[in-house]
């Protein structure tokens, strides 16, 4: 049992993605690598961060921030950077903006519109009011109940 624990702990240190030839020499620059990373998203993966992912690009983008820290640039000027190239996708938390709002409140937004077209509808559809019978009609309801 203590063997599966064992094995299974080790397979899950596989996302632990940093290779040894990627790390940076001083300390902190690479705990600086770290943090910025931990804010970018692997485009392959989707939601996993580049520091847990084993996607080629994630390696290149963890190279690319370890170069752009290197060269002196901030952690803002890093993701900024990073974003100029591949789009606000990359970002695990994206900014807040206009377009990102209008984005997250149409979801709702629609959905309340679908609500509130379903609600009237339903209040549109008129019950058939009833209809008096005329004597033939009453003579004949008699006879069939009478029956």
């Amino acid at each position: 049992m203590l063997r599966l624990i064992i094995c299974v702990f080790m397979l899950g240190t596989a996302a632990w993605a940093v290779e040894p030839d990627e790390v940076l020499t001083d300390p902190v620059q690479e705990a600086r690598a770290r943090e910025v990373s931990t804010e970018l998203r692997c485009l392959v993966c989707r939601n996993e961060n580049i520091d847990s992912s084993n996607a080629g690009i994630a390696k290149d983008l963890r190279i690319l921030v370890r170069e752009r820290i290197t060269a002196g640039d901030t952690n803002e000027q890093v993701i900024d950077f990073v974003v100029d190239r591949y789009g606000e996708y990359v970002l695990l938390k994206p900014k807040m903006s206009f377009q990102n709002i209008i984005l997250w409140a149409s979801g709702p937004f629609m959905l309340l519109i679908g609500g509130l077209i379903g609600w009237r509808f339903s209040r549109n559809t008129k019950q058939a009011e009833p209809i008096a019978l005329n004597a033939k009609e009453a003579k004949r309801l008699k006879d069939i109940l009478d029956e």
